[in-house]
């Protein structure tokens, strides 16, 4: 009996209670006792059925970067393993304590994007759409609405109150939901199921020369309906940048050692990226990892112990949100990454999600108008 085949078996109890947990939740929504909302404003939701490591952030960023400078957006996350509660808004501090790590690396790189964090998906919703500033007219004060016309959601397919207009769903190339498990057997957060709820489905870090056999076998064993559109994305990698974001004329090529220091779900695709250039050493913690003086003590030794002398560590954009303000003189730097698109025929990605954006906004706007 192979090592899987026993903890298949000593999960399966677990794996059991915790399906009938998520069917029941489902059947909740489809009965309606648990409702979904369909605010009076343009959403993207974009998600995963797995528990983590398929791009999300960088993925949500590429809409940031398409979409943000043409509306007012925000984005509404739930703020995983933050120190706070309730609806926060960035108030320009990017303090991964108080929104977590993505939502504060979100603000500190998209100052024009109202970035904020609440648990309870509608109410941070209408609290966004309830921003204001106060301008004085004279002897009058006027009210401004400043409320977004575009909130871009996580964990859209986990956390269901708001349906959104374009509901995007990620799965990794080399751990598609099609071949993983509920919970905790495998991986999935989600019947596999729940796809059917997304429009657009991305298979994310797909090799930069995606093999063609290779992107029709997925295709196939996806099994997704007429109405669903399917993208393959893959990372690309910039040049290094410190802890704050500033650029740095340093060549990886160059150096004898890197230690590489993660704390996110599968940093795989970041490693043969380093692999490629020089070697390294890897420090793994957990996704979401909120760093100590402890932990920087030990990055310290490991790093200190290394051979060589030119040698720096290097780390995620989403590390340095938790990292910043802790490393001391430590020679740390960020190496950035960015989400492109394999362009397949006459499907693009931007056009798509462009058009429905455009006809959602202005729809609304006509209502607003007849109102």
């Amino acid at each position: 009996m192979s090592f899987r085949t026993t903890i298949s078996y000593i999960l399966w109890p677990l794996t059991m209670w915790y399906a009938v947990g998520v069917a029941v939740r489902n059947l909740l929504f489809a009965f309606g006792v648990k409702r979904q909302q369909a605010p009076h404003i343009t959403t993207i939701g974009v998600g995963n059925l797995a528990t983590g490591g398929t791009g999300k952030t960088p993925h949500v960023e590429y809409l940031l970067d398409l979409l943000g400078e043409k509306y007012r957006t925000a984005v509404l996350s739930r703020g995983y393993r933050r120190k706070s509660k309730g609806f926060l808004l960035d108030d320009g501090s990017h303090d991964a304590t108080l929104l977590g790590d993505e939502p504060a690396m979100m603000a500190r790189k998209y100052p024009n994007v109202q970035v904020a964090v609440c648990e309870k998906r509608v109410e941070g919703v209408r609290r966004l759409m309830e921003q204001e500033r106060i301008e004085q007219q004279g002897d009058e004060e006027v009210h401004i609405s400043t409320a977004p016309q575009l909130i871009v959601l996580d964990d859209v397919f986990q956390h269901r109150q708001i349906k959104p207009n374009i509901n995007i769903l990620l799965t990794e190339y080399r751990h598609p939901y099609f071949r993983d498990h509920i919970l905790p057997y495998g991986n999935l957060r989600e019947f596999r199921s729940a796809s059917r709820h997304a429009g657009i489905v991305i298979v994310t870090k797909s090799p930069a020369k995606l093999n063609p056999v290779d992107k029709h076998n997925i295709i196939n064993d996806l099994h997704l309906a007429n109405y669903q559109k399917v993208f393959f994305s893959y990372l690309q990698y910039g040049a290094l940048q410190t802890l704050d974001g500033q650029p740095v004329d340093l060549d990886l090529r160059h150096l004898e050692q890197v230690l590489v220091v993660t704390g996110i779900a599968h940093p795989e695709p970041m490693l043969e990226e380093v692999r490629r250039r020089c070697k390294n050493q890897h420090m793994a913690f957990g996704d979401h990892h909120d760093y100590t003086r402890r932990d920087i003590a030990q990055i310290r030794a490991t790093f200190e112990a290394m051979p060589g002398q030119r040698k720096v560590v290097l780390t995620t954009e989403k590390d340095a949100a938790r990292l910043r303000g802790l490393t001391g003189d430590l020679p740390i730097y960020v190496l950035p990454v960015k989400v492109a698109f394999h362009q397949d025929g006459g499907m693009d990605f931007d056009h798509i999600i462009e058009a429905s954006v455009r006809e959602n906004i202005s729809f609304l706007s006509k209502l607003s108008i007849w109102n």
